[in-house]
């Protein structure tokens, strides 16, 4: 098993630029889910770190304040070759001798932004989102106009919600060793490791699974009628489509198609359901009030139905043991504004993702290619 190829929905050409993850160049800074109540047992602290991953910074705070790592809560967590402005909160009693270490911090590139109070401690998912700031270099002149209506696209139209190259490692390939561990091949005393390496292997997954239903879409996109059963057929040998089943696909306005028997959410927030009236969910996608979800594999899942059930069995895998769960296939960059500097041949871009999604994977849309991380 090797890590597919991620597919992308713009047929433009490649777009080349420099991009390197650092503090200077990424910047991200986490919007609350909720106003804080301004009274309680928690502090809440706004941190600007850099050179830090999150569980980094929880180390060297759990270390200046003897709170325990466990009680000091975090809503995501955040790139450590990146400046990150994020929240955590820890007991109100030890806000003190924390504040009398500022030194300590500042060593550790940690400064306090904001202080509030609460009355409980933040937890993973306790966010609207997360806004970026990302600077790429070497932009050619003649692709400015390129990437402006490709930049455009991406923000009326949307871009798929991939995992990107942080969840797989510095090689790509960590889901591997995950894999390992659902088929008992590979013991793992670390029980953090171990749930993050099963975790990478669900999200691979997940990707193959999107990748797939981007190629079906850009198929529908590329084909006439007539040509679009033969092409689907060569391509989805396993998959039978009726004529109804084709027609109902190409008759979608929008770009991501919808399949019978598609999960799908309210976005970008509330609840998870079934579709039922495919004609009315596509118009109601366009509108983006809601998106399509694949499968996180895993226990306590409720699958999809019919067509979409055909194109999510390949990647469920039974041996997972832990529980599954749905993600965003498909998600609409807010607040998308950029900059270009002639002179220094940047390009400068500011947007908001929902929670969980990846900066990298619109740059990746961007550039209709891949990128790979140091990390």
């Amino acid at each position: 098993m090797q890590l597919m190829q991620r597919i992308y929905p713009y047929s433009h050409g490649t777009i080349d630029f420099y991009f390197k993850q650092t503090p200077r160049d990424f910047i991200v800074e986490e919007i609350p889910l909720y106003p804080f109540s301004g009274d309680g047992e928690h502090a809440i602290l706004q941190i600007r770190k850099k050179g830090l991953s999150t569980q980094e910074m929880i180390k060297t705070l759990s270390t200046i304040t003897g709170v325990k790592a466990k009680d000091i809560g975090y809503a995501g967590l955040k790139d450590k070759n990146a400046l990150t402005i994020q929240y955590i909160s820890l007991p109100f009693k030890n806000l003190d001798s924390l504040l009398q270490a500022q030194e300590v911090l500042q060593n550790h590139q940690i400064k306090i932004l904001q202080i509030f109070r609460h009355n409980n401690k933040l937890r993973i998912g306790h966010l609207k989102g997360n806004s970026f700031f990302i600077r790429l270099k070497k932009v050619a002149p003649q692709d400015i106009k390129k990437i402006e209506e490709i930049l455009e696209k991406i923000s009326n139209e949307g871009m798929p919600n991939y995992f990107g190259y942080q969840r797989f490692g510095k090689y790509g390939n960590n889901y591997l060793e995950g894999q390992e561990i659902v088929l008992g091949k590979k013991k793992m005393s670390n029980k953090t490791l171990r749930t993050f390496l099963i975790s990478s292997y669900q999200s691979y997954l997940f990707n193959q699974w999107l990748s797939q239903r981007i190629l079906l879409s850009n198929l529908i996109h590329s084909f006439s009628f007539n040509e679009l059963a033969q092409a689907l057929t060569s391509t989805f040998p396993h998959i039978t489509f009726s004529t109804d089943e084709i027609k109902q696909l190409k008759s979608q306005k929008q770009y991501f198609k919808l399949l019978n028997g598609d999960m799908l959410h309210h976005y970008p927030y509330g609840k998870l359901f079934s579709i039922e009236d495919l004609e009315k969910e596509s118009e109601r996608f366009l509108q983006k009030d809601i998106v399509p979800c694949g499968a996180l594999s895993g226990k306590k899942l409720t699958l999809p139905k019919d067509m979409a059930l055909q194109y999510q069995k390949p990647y469920l895998d039974e041996a997972i043991k832990e529980n599954g769960s749905y993600r965003f296939a498909w998600i609409f960059p807010q607040d998308l504004k950029y900059t270009y500097i002639q002179e220094q041949a940047h390009l400068e871009l500011s947007f908001t993702l929902p929670k969980g999604s990846y900066a990298t994977i619109l740059l990746e849309t961007l550039a209709n290619t891949q990128i790979q991380g140091d990390e």
